[in-house]
């Protein structure tokens, strides 16, 4: 049996390793001349529609706050210091609050101290409010329409184009620049991670055309697995990495059904076409794997073309990519996904 899964807590998480001060030239594209020159060509008032509406900006935003995943470090790749940004719910490991990345950045430009909404467990109007934003970025959200409207009381939002939790990187990227005044930038920062990401990739041959799926599996309860959709970013990308879903993996839903299914273990089977695996968890779950009736007989288990990245870690939440987790760990990525492609015959 599928059914649609939310995998409620996991939506923003899952990210990246902490070797995020890698190539900061290119990641820190467009600074304060083409800001300028943006400022110039960039016609007001910018009119932004959305999946909960449309905002409208009236002028070029100075206080920009940023809410839930990486919509903050598009911010931050133009040289913005955000007035107040989500804390990390998942992947840190030092107690900051932030993803290395993000932190590396927000030292880069001179903040130490970042302003953090503890917003884990629902938002926090109140600190939204405090810190008195011109434009609140949500590109990558899940926000209500309820939430969305209490927002904008606040300040003009930037909410996701379409649905839920299923925002590419370009997509965030564009949407966010666009709240920014910055469209022409959003565009070329697209365009310059692409052209590093394909210069990465054709470092590792062995990946063109191999499918691969993201899952989320839960050691303690192997009668069903969370396979990530199309749609989701962390499914997406994999495609810019050279890789295809395979065609059963494409066929379990739309993005009307959510970013990602359940699959129950009796219908392991759609994960059969898949070349390589990606998933959370380490040695010690393949193995359990492996010996299981059921999971046991995909063959991707069977000959260990997997990546499985540890839980909570910086690697593990850089699965759903942004514009400064995508260089900060394109190469440990790679490496692993380049290992699993080797075992494929």
């Amino acid at each position: 049996m599928l059914a649609t899964s939310l995998l409620a807590g996991c939506q923003g998480a899952f990210a990246g390793s902490s070797g995020a001060s890698a190539d900061k030239e290119k990641t820190s594209v467009t600074q304060s001349n083409s800001k300028e020159l943006s400022d110039k060509d960039t016609q007001y008032p910018i009119r932004i529609k959305h999946a909960l509406g449309e905002t409208v900006i009236e002028k070029k935003p100075e206080r920009v706050a940023t809410i839930f995943w990486g919509n903050q470090d598009v911010a931050l790749a133009f040289g913005i210091v955000p007035v107040g940004v989500s804390e990390a719910n998942y992947g840190v490991t030092d107690g900051s609050g932030l993803l290395p990345w993000t932190l590396d950045k927000f030292k880069e430009l001179g903040v130490e101290d970042p302003v953090l909404f503890h917003d884990t467990d629902g938002l926090d109007y109140e600190a939204i409010s405090d810190v008195n934003p011109d434009v609140i970025l949500a590109g990558y959200s899940g926000i209500t329409q309820e939430e969305y409207d209490t927002l904008s009381e606040i300040a003009p939002v930037v909410a996701y184009p379409n649905a839920p939790w299923q925002t590419s990187w370009r997509e965030q990227i564009r949407i966010d620049s666009r709240g920014l005044g910055m469209e022409q930038e959003g565009k070329d920062l697209v365009k310059d991670l692409e052209q590093m990401i394909q210069e990465k990739v054709a470092e590792y041959p062995q990946l063109k055309d191999k499918t691969a799926g993201f899952l989320y599996i839960t050691p303690s309860d192997l009668g069903k697995v969370y396979v990530y959709l199309k749609d989701d970013p962390r499914g997406g990308f994999l495609t810019d990495l050279g890789m295809n879903l395979s065609r059963e993996v494409e066929n379990l839903g739309t993005s009307e059904d959510g970013f990602s299914m359940t699959v129950s273990a009796e219908n392991v089977d759609v994960l059969n076409g898949l070349d390589i695996i990606v998933a959370y968890g380490d040695d010690q779950l393949l193995k359990t794997l492996q010996e299981d009736p059921l999971f046991g007989t995909i063959p991707a288990i069977k000959r260990g073309s997997v990546v499985f990245i540890e839980n909570n870690t910086p690697l593990a939440a850089s699965g759903t990519p942004s514009a400064l987790s995508i260089p900060a760990t394109i190469d440990e990525y790679l490496s692993l996904l380049g290992k699993a492609a080797n075992k494929v015959q």
